[in-house]
């Protein structure tokens, strides 16, 4: 992680969040050494290395921006310390939040005695059309592997020379790692996050991958409307360290009976509408949120749909409250609930029989914690709908269409 000293205040609660003494391993790196009121330096955080003095570097009167250059300098300067076992090294800023669990998992799948550059573009179209379309955003984090390190710790001094001009330390690690005939490995879990405002729609229809990362926290609204941003992120988490797996995660099912489509976005959401609503429909994420600075359209890298005031097509939003465990029948369950923040405020939708979700102020959700969610994959679910309503979580039958 990179940051400023400046900074440092109100980034620790993000640190903090997803960081595991003694178990995650690696290093803060800070333009100057911290001053009194953080030391002695917490066991909480990751030890802090203060960067190199740019300076010092010949290449320096020709640097357009010295501070992109202390961020990218960091990769050469984490190798440095020469850890053993290393196979993987996690480039982000300082208020990144990570799922460290679904990291491991999803970095499995790749060789890490080959040359690896891991990341996301933006998510706002003309923030990649600035830069590259083909360049990991280093809010969200990239991940290099270590032979691909290794090669660059050699040649990123000269590449910095080279593209002295450049003013983002993303740009320049993508140039010079271009240089080396690396190109870009886009993981669909790690999140930028250039947008503004309300991110909800997007987190409530997550990309079919493994939740990774966000970024950007400070500059859109509280993820849970009820809390801060630091309380809402570890709120997050605590649905997180149970299971990982299912994070964001949505899972679409149906009540016939009240011609009720549910989404749940597992750990964060659940949203019902009082129509059927196509999978097609539902995948694609409520435009909650605006871009993140002024361009012409289109403006994400995804499809969005409008938020509506039909009331056949506007969801009954329910925000995830606790997470816990307890045995049904001698089975093990993971049990979530969802609540209500506010009422929709609409009438109720008679197109199909007037079905109103509006008593509906709770919405629990079961799932088994010994089966875990696999990479790309997907949970069915049916609907109970008595004097509570629950959603049964269940493995998909072969074939089965969810419309």
């Amino acid at each position: 992680m990179v940051g400023s000293v400046k900074t440092l205040r109100h980034k620790t609660a993000y640190i903090k969040a997803w960081w595991r003494p003694n178990v995650t391993r690696g290093y803060l790196f800070l333009d100057e050494a911290p001053p009194a009121e953080f030391l002695p330096w917490p066991s909480s955080y990751p030890p802090f290395r203060v960067n190199d003095d740019v300076t010092k570097l010949k290449v320096y009167p020709k640097i357009l921006n010295p501070i992109q250059v202390r961020i990218v300098r960091s990769i050469l300067e984490i190798f440095r310390e020469r850890d053993k076992g290393v196979r993987w090294y996690v480039m982000s800023d300082d208020d990144t939040v990570f799922v460290v669990d679904n990291l491991v998992e999803v970095l499995a799948k790749y060789d890490h005695t080959k040359y690896h550059y891991i990341g996301t573009r933006s998510e706002f179209v003309k923030s990649n059309s600035d830069f590259s379309f083909d360049m990991a955003f280093g809010g969200a984090g990239y991940i290099l592997s270590y032979p691909l390190v290794a090669a660059l710790s050699t040649k990123l001094d000269d590449c910095i020379d080279r593209y002295s001009y450049s003013w983002f330390s993303d740009l320049t690690l993508h140039e010079c790692l271009t240089d080396l005939g690396v190109t870009l490995t886009q993981e669909n879990g790690l999140h930028q996050i250039d947008l503004r405002g309300d991110i909800s729609g997007l987190l409530s229809a997550h990309p079919q991958s493994p939740f990774l990362s966000i970024h950007h926290l400070d500059t859109v609204n509280s993820i849970f409307p009820s809390m801060n941003r630091s309380e809402s992120i570890n709120h997050l988490m605590k649905a997180a360290k149970v299971d990982p797996s299912r994070l964001l995660q949505q899972t679409i099912c149906y009540h016939r009976p009240s011609n009720w489509s549910f989404s749940i976005s597992w750990g964060y959401s659940a949203h019902i509408y009082e129509s059927i609503l196509p999978r097609s429909t539902l995948r694609k994420p409520l435009e909650t949120f605006s871009r993140w600075r002024n361009a012409s359209q289109p403006f994400y890298m995804f499809n969005t749909r409008l938020p509506s005031m039909n009331p056949c097509q506007a969801p009954h939003v329910f925000y995830f409250d606790s997470v816990h465990h307890r045995v049904d029948g001698g089975k093990r369950r993971t049990v979530t609930t969802y609540s209500r923040v506010a009422p929709r405020g609409l009438r109720s939708c008679s197109s199909t029989g007037n079905h109103s979700a509006d008593s509906i102020t709770k919405i629990v959700v079961y799932s088994s914690p010994e089966v875990r969610l696999e990479m790309g994959g997907k949970d069915c679910c049916d609907i109970v709908h008595a004097n509570n309503t629950r959603v049964i979580y269940r493995s998909c039958m072969k074939g089965e269409v969810i419309a």
